[in-house]
This record gives structure tokens, sequence and C-alpha cells, in this order.
């Protein structure tokens, strides 16, 4: 099976396109500056990495550039669109809806949606992705992978602020915790590093990159993470 795997941001869209029978990365890139001058789409195969300066006005025109250099002559890896089985979605706040990567409806669009408040930079940008897909390549199965799913197995007192009770029921004012498809990977390559199962293992993560945050993690389960109600804030207390 081929899966096309999207990261979409503002105003880039980051992908790789797997074999999931060989676990071979068979091309990746990176298309940056979408929406704006000079917008330029780094794609390599291989140790051979190429690059095409591009005016591209939103992301349905980037992934169809992307999907030309995925299947031309000269930089391709696959013969057509048709080669693609599925697509993975990265989207970062699910709310407090998914526990699990799921397959994307019109429901999950809609709760992708609901949350928008909640990471206003982050999920326009995933929906946007979505949706230049849908046109794209109607009818291809979709999934999302939601950074906040993993942190749902945080208790309640790990989870709720002390904060009137009516704001977490009428605003969904709570910790949520982000960089989850990050820390779940790690977490389970150190206890295959280990060579001890996940179950018996307390792990502390620390995800560094544009973004960083800290994840507890007992038995294989988030119990406690320094992010919380959204990506903007660096931390359950704002600092």
């Amino acid at each position: 099976m081929v899966i096309l795997v999207l990261n979409s941001g503002s105003s880039s869209l980051k992908y790789q396109l797997i074999d999931t029978v060989t676990k071979e990365v068979l091309a990746k890139g990176n298309f940056e500056r979408i929406g704006q001058k000079n917008a330029f789409l780094t794609h390599k195969v291989g140790d051979v990495k190429h690059k095409f300066e591009l005016d591209i006005e939103n992301h349905e025109m980037a992934l169809n550039i992307i999907i030309s250099k995925l299947t031309s002559k000269s930089c391709g890896v696959i013969s057509g669109i048709d080669k693609i089985d599925a697509i993975g979605h990265r989207v970062v706040h699910g709310g407090d809806k998914f526990t699990k990567s799921v397959l994307i409806t019109d429901g999950v669009i809609k709760q992708i949606k609901d949350c928008i408040p909640l990471a206003p930079l982050h999920n326009p940008s995933a929906l946007a992705g979505i949706e230049a897909c849908r046109e794209i390549m109607p009818g291809k199965p979709m999934v999302a992978a939601f950074d906040t799913a993993f942190h749902q197995t945080m208790p309640k007192e790990r989870y709720i602020y002390p904060v009137p009770y009516k704001f977490l029921e009428k605003y969904g004012m709570r910790k949520y915790g982000f960089h989850g498809l990050s820390h779940n990977y790690v977490a389970h390559r150190v206890a295959k590093l280990k060579g001890v199962p996940i179950e018996d293992l307390k792990i502390v993560n620390c995800h560094l990159g544009q973004g960083a945050s800290i994840c507890a993690i007992q038995n294989g389960k988030s119990v406690e993470t320094s992010m919380g109600l959204t990506p903007l804030r660096r931390n359950s207390s704002g600092k």
C-alpha cells in the first residue's frame, strides 16, 4: 500500500510518500511560502534533491504541483495518481472528541472546524489540505491523525484547570496537550531500543523543535504534559 502523508501549515505543505509494505519513504518534500511571493518546492527522492520556484496561490495548487512531481518522468516515483491508496493528514487539535486516528468523514471535518477557536493557526491549514485532496483525489480514503489524541488518557485532576467548571462545560477550557504523534512514537521507540514492553516503563519525553513540550508517559499512556489549552500557549500557565 502506498500512502501520501500530508502536514499542512498556514503557508506550507510537507509530504511523504510511503510504501507501507517495504516501509520505504519513496519521496518527501516541502512546499513553502504558499500564497506569497517566491514560493518554492523542495522535492527529495533518495539522496537527490530537486528545487522548484513557483507562484502558488493556495494549498490545492500546491498539492497539484506535488502530485505532478511525484508522477513525473524526471523526479517521480509512481506512474500515476491511481497508485496512491490512501492519504494521512496531521491535525493539531481534535479537542476531547478523538482518542485515536480516524477515517475522515463530513462529521469529522465538522469537529475539526469546531476546534478552530482552540487552534486558529493550525486547524484551518489542515482543513485546506483535506479539501485540496477531496478536489484532486475524490473518493480516496483519508485519515486524520490528531496531536491531541495521545493525551486524552490524562486523568481529570491533570487536565481540569482550577477555574469555574462552567468554563470547561461551555468553552471546553481544559488541558489538551500537543505533539502527541511525536510523543507516542518516541515512547514506543524507547521501549523497542530498551527491549522492554512499553507497559512496564515510565518515560519522560522532550519534544524539541519549532515548538517544545514535555510529556510524562506511564505504561504507554500520557499522564501529564506541559502544553495546555491551545498550541498558541507554551504551557498551562501561559508563560
